[in-house]
């Protein structure tokens, strides 16, 4: 590429991991469905014979798990859907929009009904029926979840590389590649939070603290959905790059040697892998019209070498007044 600096870009001091591809996701999202099928099957024949209300709560939390699972899978498959008259930019937002539909299904059905059966529990205890049966299944539970949250777990880990995890969760244009993780995280919890409800209800001969167990369950549920709406909800109304994200794309666009000053620069989120980049650059004078249409070229060349997740970039010439009257805004 003539005259232009390569700055590589692949990751940043603080050691930010680009975004891992969907089939990454779609591996521990597979194992989170095929372990929470079975699971729930064995939870609800548990609830049945022992009348826990927190373990039905697991056999509801194991369904709307699996549920989600394919819900977070055909989102996948919805995004790569190429773009058409009617959607110019693709459908990358679909995935947006079926974790948005997850999250409300963890809040509403998960958590709702969960603190449903809890209090109608504490109102009404019944005396726990073959507690053998209860851990067992808890115990055989707890495996399984285990297995398909390492998997998750491992996955999250190579997305994150050096981020904390918190930090990757709020950076990360992605909610699939932690959305599996927490459901998993959460039903191992709720699953000791079961086993302890179970337990002490029978030791301490309180079966409420059952029904507490299950209301426990519930609101960790709602807690975890909160976390996901809040994320999602930033990424359907349009999320950009991170601010050192853009300041790093700024000086990159800087070096070309063609560049006098660079004024705005937007960016915006569509999908994941799925970025667009609107850059308004004042270019050296005296240059032909087939000079510029060359150094744009360079230059989105450079800007997806250095952003893969970049898809659309639009470059507009600016004028030195437009390139004043953009740095008078900034105060």
């Amino acid at each position: 590429m003539s005259g232009i600096e390569h700055i590589p870009l692949a990751s940043d001091e603080a050691g930010a991991q680009k975004q891992e591809p969907h089939g990454e996701s779609t591996v521990a999202t597979i194992a989170a469905i095929t372990g929470n099928i079975a699971i729930g099957i064995i939870k609800f024949i548990a609830a049945a014979m022992t009348g826990s209300a927190a373990m039905f709560s697991e056999g509801i939390h194991s369904v709307v798990d699996s549920g989600n699972g394919l819900l977070v899978l055909f989102g996948m498959r919805q995004a790569k859907k190429p773009a058409d008259d009617g959607h110019p930019f693709g459908h990358s937002r679909e995935l947006y929009f079926w974790i948005l539909v997850v999250a409300v299904s963890i809040f509403a059905v998960g958590g709702g009904v969960s603190v449903y059966e809890g209090v109608m529990h504490m109102q009404n205890p019944e005396p726990s029926g073959n507690l053998t049966v209860a851990y067992v299944v808890l115990g055989l539970s707890i495996l399984i979840e285990g297995a398909s949250f390492m998997v998750a777990l491992k996955h999250f880990r190579a997305a994150k590389g050096k981020l904390r995890t918190l930090d990757f969760m709020k950076r990360s244009k992605d909610p699939s590649l932690f959305t599996v993780l927490l459901e998993d995280g959460a039903a191992m919890l709720g699953l000791l939070i079961a086993l302890a409800g179970v337990f002490f209800g029978h030791l301490l001969g309180i079966p409420q603290l059952d029904g507490l167990a299950s209301i426990l369950i519930g609101l960790l549920l709602m807690s975890v959905a909160i976390f996901l709406l809040k994320e999602t909800k930033d990424l359907l109304v349009g999320e950009g790059l991170e601010a050192d994200d853009l300041q790093r794309m700024r000086s990159l666009i800087q070096r070309h040697p063609q560049v006098v000053a660079v004024g705005l620069l937007r960016s915006q989120y569509f999908g994941p892998e799925d970025l667009l980049v609107n850059v308004d650059i004042q270019f050296s004078e005296g240059l032909r019209a087939e000079d510029i249409d060359e150094n744009i070229s360079e230059i989105e060349e450079v800007l997806k070498a250095g952003f893969p997740e970049v898809s659309n970039v639009y470059i507009e010439v600016a004028s030195a007044d437009d390139i004043t009257a953009y740095r008078s805004t900034l105060g």
